[in-house]
């Protein structure tokens, strides 16, 4: 059989191999010009301040679109924003299912409730261990530990071979709340089939030696450092980190301590939380209502923003304009978190806001009150054991978690290691391979309420503005060539000081220029639009070390 004819089992990376977050992928199975697709994960990341006005990145799945007959599902692994953030903007338009564990699709339902999204998806729950078909690929949820209740990894089942998409995952034999990774069934997978094995494995702590701390150590850390605090104890996480709040809570009653809840988001996934049977005697969880009613050293205040979000209820707090919850010198801070990448400026500001208050400050370098939900090196070498792949495919990580992870792999003595970044094809069976650069890739960009690629979105020119500021310059002009209304003169974001005053220089420069020329120039309007803006920008760049963004508008009249 030619080899274009022949069935083949392909990974595509479409957003999540070479950054952190974005993460979706592709699994082809058929013949080179007629596979079958499904799609694992559809996530975001979050715009920075290089990217002004920009609130989510998302994955461009145009490639998807262009194969959109041949996309039969999409398989979320865990609600997580990275993974699943996407889904209500990206695929309502593909009509095809969504499969989903409870817990996921009640968020997705929360989601879509919550931001007012008119698009919705049709759901299939799945739950681990029963495994469903999709087309050509036999698909398998395995449980697997992580920092958001049901989390899977997916053990993907062709007729040419199989893949175990890891997803997010750690191996937690003691995790709160939530059923430990499935090792039973991960050591099982060696024996199980003849058919070879792929690994498409989360990277993130690739570079970290060990195995990550166990949530249930986290736990007993609260416990000890809210047991002898002498004031309140505020706590700050991620609100998705179900199990994370659960040992807070519990460790509060064991305090003799009230525990109330600051945040939208807390509330609404602990809402879900509880919908699900999950908190079944979990104490009563207070509003913020009622925070004030409550002895200092009687309460315990979980709440959101340890990111840094500015509109959050720890930000509020350290600004001191929150409507109802204040912390006073004494009380104790703790941060069972850690800042993503790219969120550093902002939480270190929080904090030192509330070092000033006086307040005491326990962050992950002060005490073991954090640990992600990713597996160390000690782990990933474990896995490996269980799993024996045939083929490695690093994912989830930047470049340096996925060469670190590559390495790992080859030292570990797996056969194949392919390495790949978005818009690559691996073909996982049969024969690796890796072809870079198979598939168009890019980001879609939210902004406001407006999907668009880079290209499309304002923020070009929004970074010219923030750097230049802005001066339009607005004036009639009549066919003798005289001015016989304005100039009228509008600047924004320029430096305007007591002693000298750009505005009063941009005024006499028009002046200037339409007084050196003579009317019968004046009244050719490309050129005293022209004679305008390079004596405008020339001026200001002299006086300002800047060249401004100018926009003149000359109307004849």
């Amino acid at each position: 059989m030619a080899k274009n004819q022949r069935d083949e089992l392909v990974f595509v990376p479409l957003g999540g191999v070479g950054e952190i977050g974005m993460n979706m992928a592709a699994y082809g199975f058929g013949p080179e010009r007629s596979r079958k697709w499904i799609v694992v994960d559809c996530g975001v990341s979050f715009g920075g301040p290089e990217l002004p006005g920009i609130e989510l990145i998302m994955a461009n799945p145009e490639f998807l679109e262009e194969n959109a007959d041949d996309v039969l599902a999409l398989i979320l692994t865990h609600s997580h924003e990275d993974h699943y953030g996407a889904v209500l903007d990206l695929w309502p338009v593909f009509d095809k299912p969504v499969y989903a564990t409870p817990f996921t699709a009640a968020m997705l339902a929360a989601k879509r409730a919550g931001d007012g999204i008119v698009e919705n998806v049709d759901i299939s729950i799945m739950r681990p261990g029963k495994a469903f078909q999709v087309g050509p690929f036999t698909i398998e949820p395995i449980n697997v530990a992580h920092s958001i209740p049901e989390s899977n990894a997916l053990l993907i089942t062709t007729p040419v071979g199989r893949a175990l998409h890891t997803g997010d995952w750690k191996l937690d034999p003691t995790p709160v709340l939530s059923a430990p990774t499935d090792f039973d069934r991960l050591q099982s997978l060696r024996n199980d089939s003849e058919l070879p094995l792929a690994l498409v494995c989360d990277s993130t702590n690739a570079m970290k030696e060990g195995e990550s701390p166990s949530e249930q150590e986290i736990g007993e850390n609260l416990e000890k450092l809210i047991l002898d605090a002498p004031h309140r104890v505020c706590v700050t996480t991620f609100a998705s980190n179900v199990g994370r709040v659960v040992s807070i809570v519990r460790a509060a009653h064991k305090a003799g301590r009230e525990v109330v809840l600051s945040g939208r988001s807390l509330h609404r996934i602990m809402g879900i939380a509880r919908e699900l049977g999950m908190l079944e005697g979990i104490p009563t969880l207070h509003d913020q209502d009622m925070y004030r009613s409550i002895p200092r050293d009687k309460c315990v205040l979980i709440c959101t923003g340890s990111q840094g979000e500015a509109r959050a209820a720890i930000a509020r707090i350290a600004r001191g304009d929150h409507p109802v919850i204040d912390l006073n010198a004494g009380d104790r801070m703790i941060f069972s978190s850690w800042a993503i990448p790219g969120n550093e400026r902002e939480v270190i500001d929080i904090q030192n806001l509330l070092i000033d208050k006086g307040v005491e400050l326990i962050t992950a370098n002060d005490a073991l009150v954090h640990v992600t939900g990713h597996p160390r090196r000690g782990e990933l070498k474990k896995l490996y054991s269980w799993v024996k792949p045939e083929v490695l495919v690093p994912v989830h990580g930047e470049a340096m978690h996925l060469a670190a992870h590559a390495k790992l792999g080859r030292a570990e003595g797996i056969p194949n290691v392919c390495e790949a970044r978005n818009g690559d094809m691996v073909r996982l069976f049969p024969e690796p391979l890796t072809m870079p650069a198979e598939v168009r890739v890019g980001e879609l960009y939210l902004d406001g309420l407006v999907l668009c690629t880079p290209d499309e979105s304002g923020v070009k020119g929004r970074r010219r503005l923030s750097f230049g500021g802005m001066i339009i310059v607005s004036m009639a002009v009549n066919n003798n060539g005289q001015v016989v209304s304005g100039p009228d003169i509008v600047i924004e974001g320029l430096p305007e000081t007591d002693e000298e005053s750009i505005g009063e220089l941009v005024h006499d420069t028009v002046h200037g220029v339409i007084n050196s020329m003579p009317p019968k120039r004046r009244r050719d309007t490309e050129i005293l639009n022209s004679a305008l803006f390079k004596g405008i920008r020339g001026e200001v760049n002299a006086f300002w070390g800047r060249k401004p963004n100018v926009s003149i508008f000359v109307h004849r009249v």
